[in-house]
């Protein structure tokens, strides 16, 4: 994902564009930081980062207001790269721009196909994944099939989560797709109002470092790696130690360690000077076939 950026007049104020639309139409600029937060999990996540004074959306922008400089403000080169950061973050999870009620699409609206489908998606989610997404502080729920795209929407709560929830999405999607083969793709929607998980005990994905890794895996190295299912996480980073979780294709990979140790690490270490080492926590050995088995 490429976002543009557009400095304004106003020198507190800045675009960034995503390439994609972001409004169905028409523009939004929330009155407060907590009518946005209440309102837009892109804007809570915006609203997070510490600088944000105001979030404005548009059909193709994203315009933001950072604090001025004479009240203390971050400058752009240090606020712009925790934005673009958030912004893929939210994009890569599949939520709404704006949140909507969640409701389940009732029995009698589906033809008895269609209802064989949605019955072993349901079974599939209520019996294998929920059990240990609940367990790690999450939830997920069936929501809709949409039979003429292969679509199944899920609605799903990752605000207790204590792996990225991009990373956990993928394991979802491909054990729904390879046990439920009409399935050809899964979106996942806001469950609840979410809030960001505290990272007290992780104070490095706090960290500028950190951002500019999340930024490095997201545009160079995971679009590199996703035609074979894999995608990368920055669990940690301590002192001068980047930790890494493997997920998809990547998990149990033999190529894995030749992947990390000769690209991943080389193009962290480029991007990122003060890191010297970078280390794969993933458990490589669990599951049998991990491409697909997540749940």
């Amino acid at each position: 994902m490429f976002i543009q950026t557009m400095p304004l007049s106003d020198e507190d104020r800045m675009q960034f564009l995503p390439g994609r639309r972001v409004m169905p139409e028409g523009n939004i600029a929330f009155e407060s930081a907590e009518q946005g937060k209440e309102m837009s999990p892109l804007a809570s996540r915006l609203y997070d980062i510490p600088g944000v004074q105001a979030v404005e959306l548009g059909e193709d922008f994203i315009t933001i207001t950072k604090v001025p400089a004479n009240e203390k403000g971050a400058m752009w080169i240090q606020l712009k790269p925790m934005v673009l950061a958030a912004i893929m973050d939210h994009y890569m999870t599949g939520m709404p721009v704006l949140n909507g009620p969640v409701s389940q699409e009732e029995e009698g609206s589906y033809s008895p196909e269609e209802q064989k489908v949605v019955e072993s998606v349901r079974e599939l989610v209520e019996d294998r994944i929920q059990p240990q997404l609940q367990e790690d502080g999450g939830d997920i729920a069936f929501k809709s099939y949409d039979s003429s795209t292969g679509m199944v929407t899920l609605a799903m709560d990752s605000s207790g989560l204590s792996t990225p929830a991009f990373g956990t999405q993928i394991k979802i999607e491909n054990t729904v797709k390879h046990f439920v083969p009409e399935i050809s793709r899964v979106k996942f929607e806001r469950m609840e109002k979410e809030t960001e998980a505290a990272d007290g005990d992780r104070p490095g994905l706090r960290t500028p470092e950190a951002d500019a890794i999340r930024i490095l895996l997201e545009t160079r190295i995971n679009p590199a790696i996703a035609a074979h299912g894999g995608y990368i996480s920055l669990i940690d980073i301590q002192e001068e130690t980047a930790y890494v979780e493997m997920a998809g294709g990547c998990q149990g990979c033999g190529m894995a360690d030749a992947t990390l140790k000769q690209g991943v690490e080389v193009e962290i270490k480029k991007a990122v000077p003060s890191i010297a080492q970078v280390l794969d926590v993933t458990d490589h050995a669990g599951g049998t076939n991990p491409y697909f088995v997540g749940y």
